[in-house]
């Protein structure tokens, strides 16, 4: 049998609709894996989804919206459903690609299916016990820089982006732009300060992931001119705010497990300027595609010379590196891979 003859069923979480309509990294991904392998010609794909997901594999759904867009429902019980109802047909499959975090991999003992997860993060130490139980599977990790060293990993896969819908621009807008969850750890306030700092003006996007933390850090700071907040952003719009954006400001306060943002932004032609922790400087090209930095003196600093920045090859690193296809092609390699040692094994 030809490998893209095998059947492969691509786990995505139930929060928001995959592909999102907004915010939603894992189920952006998740989308991403699911497309771009019956782009390459694999033949049987399912993805197990939310009952409104749109996809050209096939769909299978027990939610019918995600719980983020539906409050009516109870988030764990959504989840606990979609992933036993999604397990229950294991035995279909040659492959589970699991993009749902460590609660699959808590059926692995009651399945033969092997499992490939792509760990997105780690969102708490203490889940780390559930990785750990289960270290006869498969691993991939998003960054070499997100890796826990107990893990077994069998590769490091880049995400992907879409490309179709980030429109590449030669020529630079005039306004600093953030774009991602309104939380602590993605550092908008930061932003804030460096725009002040330059006399530039800010617009920020994203869904907002910490009331208390907007209320405090951003609310008072917006206006109507120098700084905006302007709500989630969809596809469009984010296309719209990086035809605007002269720069992205990335100034994570955490170590950054991938950064969506940041392959987005330069695929748009857009530099990122992003604190030096985590995935960041796997994804930038320092002085190339964009600046790392350690310290808000140091991002005011960066913004002066973004001038600098070739947009071209902002656009060029992510056609290299970051594409669907990049990351469906070592994705690929990692299925056959698997296939190999579980042949090796009867």
């Amino acid at each position: 049998m030809e490998i893209r003859d095998k059947r492969i069923a691509v786990l995505s979480p139930v929060a928001w609709r995959t592909p999102p309509r907004a915010y939603g990294a894992w189920e952006t991904v998740a989308s991403n894996i699911a497309e771009g392998l019956v782009a390459r010609g694999w033949k049987n794909v399912t993805l197990f989804a939310t009952k409104d997901s749109i996809t050209k594999a096939r769909l299978v759904g027990c939610i019918e919206r995600g719980y983020e867009e539906d409050k009516s429902q109870i988030g764990l019980v959504s989840t606990c459903l979609h992933i036993s109802k999604a397990l229950e047909r294991a035995g279909e499959f040659d492959l589970i690609h699991n993009n749902f975090d460590y609660l699959p991999l808590t059926y692995l003992p009651f399945i033969k299916t092997p499992m490939l997860t792509t760990i997105h993060g780690f969102s708490h130490p203490d889940i780390l016990r559930v990785y750990r139980s289960f270290k006869d599977t498969y691993y991939v990790s998003i960054s070499d820089a997100d890796r826990d060293p107990e893990l077994p990993y069998i590769a490091t896969v880049y995400n992907g982006i879409d490309l179709s819908n980030l429109t590449f621009r030669e020529q630079p807008g005039d306004k600093l732009v953030f774009l991602g969850r309104i939380h602590m750890d993605k550092g908008a306030h930061l932003a804030i300060e460096v725009a002040r700092r330059c006399g530039r003006d800010l617009l920020i996007a994203g869904i907002i992931q910490d009331q208390l933390y907007f209320d405090t850090f951003i609310r008072p700071h917006l206006n109507d001119s120098s700084i905006q907040y302007i709500g989630p952003a969809d596809p469009a719009q984010r296309d719209e705010l990086f035809r605007r954006a002269y720069v992205t400001l990335h100034l994570n306060t955490i170590p950054e497990r991938f950064g969506l943002v940041m392959a987005e932004s330069m695929a748009a032609g857009v530099p990122v300027i992003a604190m030096d922790l985590g995935s960041c400087r796997e994804v930038i090209s320092d002085r190339e595609t964009g600046y790392l930095v350690g310290t808000v003196d140091d991002a005011v600093a960066a913004v002066e010379r973004v001038g600098q920045i070739d947009r071209r090859k902002c656009r060029d690193r992510v056609e290299e590196k970051f594409s669907i296809d990049c990351m469906v092609a070592q994705y690929e390699k990692v299925y056959e891979e698997i296939f190999r040692r579980e042949a090796a094994k009867s």
